[in-house]
């Protein structure tokens, strides 16, 4: 009987040492399950919170990669280095480890970016003042053409003035129907049968603002039927051809000169013939005469 009250006594002690045991284990484990989700909460929290930091970032780098182009290489490397991260971050299955890396990643990103930032400001800064000097500059230049443009406008007047000026003027344009004799002598008259040289004579003004030299005028002399008399030779200007009886060549001294030239015809027609005086392609003075 005192044996058997001993192995009740020894198991009870074992069934009460196991029931602690069980206790503490469960408690334990509780524990570590409590922790564990513990763990996960903080974790998600930070994961998001990193997101979260990096995802302004980018937004940060995207704004300054469409406002400034001398960074933007750099720029868009630090924010593909951003979603890399965040793409990292986001398939991450709750590792602490691996938390604490991305973290520290994280951390370093953002230094790098607050630089690149800081110098975009400064970029910022210093454009606005180039924008501010070009604007100055633009409206010195607004002036300074408008300044111009009326020297130019003065200029384009002054010099069509000049040009004006500056164009001989033929005055006194004569014609007359004369007889050569064997002597020499010219004898004028009107008579058609009798004329075998017609004398053209002219008048160049003075002008001192003309520039001086050779001068060149073409004499066409028309007869009753339309007809050049004379060398009949064509001299083109541009797209004008011009057909002559002879060239009238002087030189000009800016003093009034007269030029006087005979030209031989025969076979002469009764009827009215014209005189134009050409300066190349610019009629410059005409007269008519006739003969019957």
């Amino acid at each position: 009987m005192s044996a058997q009250n001993s192995n009740n006594s020894g198991l009870k002690a074992i069934i009460a040492i196991l029931s602690l045991l069980l206790i503490g284990s469960l408690i334990y484990m509780y524990k570590l399950t409590s922790d564990s989700k513990q763990v996960e909460e903080v974790l998600i929290t930070e994961k998001d919170a990193v997101l979260k930091d990096l995802a302004i970032a980018k937004d940060s780098l995207e704004s300054a990669i469409s406002s400034n182009s001398s960074l933007s290489e750099e720029l868009v490397a630090e924010r593909d280095r951003v979603q890399k991260l965040m793409a990292d971050i986001e398939k991450s299955q709750g590792d602490v480890k691996a938390m604490a890396k991305y973290k520290e990643e994280a951390l370093k990103l953002r230094g790098s970016i607050a630089r690149l930032m800081k110098e975009v400001e400064v970029l910022k800064s210093e454009n606005k003042s180039l924008v501010t000097r070009i604007d100055s500059t633009n409206v010195v230049l607004t002036d300074a053409r408008r300044v111009n443009d009326t020297l130019v406008s003065q200029n384009d007047y002054l010099a069509k003035t000049v040009e004006k000026g500056s164009k001989l003027t033929v005055l006194n344009l004569q014609s007359t129907a004369l007889k050569q004799r064997s002597s020499g002598k010219q004898i004028e008259t009107d008579k058609a049968s009798r004329a075998d040289v017609l004398k053209i004579s002219f008048m160049i003004a003075e002008n001192q603002i003309a520039k001086s030299g050779d001068k060149m005028y073409y004499v066409q002399v028309i007869d009753s039927k339309n007809n050049v008399v004379g060398e009949k030779k064509m001299e083109t200007f541009g797209e004008k051809a011009l057909t002559y009886s002879f060239i009238a060549t002087v030189k000009y001294e800016n003093k009034t000169v007269k030029v006087e030239k005979d030209l031989p015809v025969d076979n002469v027609q009764a009827g009215t013939y014209f005189v134009n005086i050409f300066d190349k392609s610019e009629l410059v003075s005409k007269t008519s005469f006739n003969l019957r």
